[in-house]
C-alpha cells in the first residue's frame, strides 16, 4: 500500500509540474492576453511599437504606440514545418526499425542501433550549424531548382525556388532529429513480439512481407502512435537547430514549400533582446502568450494521440 502511495505521488509531481508550468504562462501573459485578444492568433503583424515614444494606455495595458503582436504566421511555420518532419519521419523510421529488428542477426542489430541511437545524442545546435553549412548550400543550389523544374506543377511546390532557408529545410532536418526516437522505439517492439506470432503466421503460408504487415506491425500500432506523437513534441518545440535554418521570416506565411519561415519556440529566442526593450514589458509578456499557446498546442496534440489509442484500444477489443 505504500508503495503504491509512494508511486502515485511520483505519478502527480509530473502532473503537477504541468499544471505549474502552464498556470505561470498564463498568469504573466495575462496582460497580453487582454491587450492582443484574438487578432493575436489571426494576423501576421509582430511589431513592438515605437521605442523613442511615451507609452499608452490600450485596453487598460500600457504600451508603447503603434505596438501590435499577431503570430499567424508563426502558427503557421511551427505546424507546417513539423507536418513534413512528421510525414518524412514515420516511413523512415518505421522502415529502419524493420530492418533493424527482422533483416540483420542480434550482434550486428545492437552495433547498428547503437549508431542509430547516437544520433538523438547529438546537440541540436550541432545539427544546426551542420544544415547552416552543408544542406542550405546544397537545397539552394541544386535541390530546390530541381524540384521547382520538375515538380513546379503540384501546388505549394512551384514559384521561387529561394535560398535554401525555409520550411522544407527545417522540415528535412527535424526528420533526422526524430527518426532515431522512432527507429529506435519500434525496434524493441518488434523486437519483443512473441515468435510464436511469427511462427503461426508461416504455418499458415504466409510469407515473410505478409507477417510483418499483417501480424507484427499491427501489435506495435500502440508503441508507434505513442513514439510519433514524443517525435511531434520534439519537432514542435525544436529551437536552435531551427533558428539556424529557418530564415527567420517575419509577418508573412510561406507561399511555398521553399519559403522561409519562423517557428514559435524560435522566434521567441530570436526576439527576447529586442522585447527587453519594451519599457511597458508587454513585448516580453506577449512572448510568454506565444509560449503558452505552443504549450497548448503541444497538449492537444498528446490529447488527441489519447484519443487515437482509446480508438486502437476499443477496435482490438472488438476484434478479439
Amino acid at each position: 500500500m505504500n508503495f503504491r502511495r509512494l508511486t502515485a505521488l511520483l505519478a502527480s509531481i509530473l502532473g503537477g509540474i504541468l499544471v505549474v508550468i502552464v498556470t505561470f504562462l498564463a498568469v504573466y501573459a495575462w496582460p497580453a492576453v487582454r491587450f492582443n485578444r484574438l487578432h493575436f492568433l489571426t494576423q501576421n503583424n509582430w511589431n513592438l511599437g515605437n521605442l523613442y515614444a511615451d507609452p499608452i494606455m490600450v485596453r487598460g495595458q500600457q504600451v508603447l504606440p503603434a505596438a501590435h503582436y499577431g503570430i499567424l504566421f508563426l502558427i503557421a511555420g511551427t505546424l507546417l514545418s513539423t507536418l513534413v518532419a512528421i510525414v518524412l519521419a514515420v516511413p523512415i523510421g518505421v522502415g529502419a526499425a524493420v530492418f533493424l529488428a527482422e533483416a540483420l542477426p542480434p550482434v550486428m542489430r545492437a552495433w547498428v542501433s547503437l549508431f542509430v541511437e547516437l544520433l538523438a545524442a547529438i546537440p541540436s545546435v550541432v545539427y544546426g550549424l551542420w544544415g547552416y553549412a552543408v544542406v542550405i548550400p546544397f537545397l539552394g543550389h541544386h535541390l530546390f531548382p530541381w524540384m521547382v523544374e520538375h515538380f513546379g506543377f503540384i501546388p505549394f511546390f512551384g514559384g521561387h525556388a529561394g535560398s535554401g532557408y525555409g520550411l522544407l529545410t527545417c522540415g528535412l532536418v527535424l526528420t533526422l532529429m526524430i527518426v532515431p526516437l522512432i527507429t529506435a522505439t519500434v525496434r524493441d517492439a518488434l523486437v519483443t513480439q512473441p515468435a510464436a506470432l511469427r511462427e503461426g503466421a508461416v504455418a499458415l503460408g504466409a510469407s515473410r512481407f505478409e507477417t510483418l504487415w499483417s501480424v507484427l506491425l499491427p501489435g506495435v500500432r500502440r508503441v508507434l502512435t505513442g513514439a510519433s506523437i514524443l517525435a511531434t513534441g520534439r519537432a514542435l518545440g525544436e529551437t536552435m537547430a531551427v533558428l539556424m535554418i529557418s530564415g527567420n521570416a517575419l509577418n508573412y506565411l510561406p507561399n511555398n514549400i521553399y519559403s522561409p519561415i519562423s517557428t514559435m519556440a524560435s522566434f521567441i529566442v530570436s526576439q527576447l533582446d529586442s522585447a527587453l526593450e519594451d519599457p511597458t514589458g508587454m513585448a516580453v509578456r506577449s512572448l510568454a502568450e506565444v509560449a503558452l499557446v505552443l504549450c497548448l498546442i503541444s497538449i492537444a496534440v498528446n490529447g488527441i494521440a489519447r484519443v487515437l489509442l482509446l480508438y486502437q484500444d476499443r477496435q482490438l477489443t472488438r476484434a478479439v
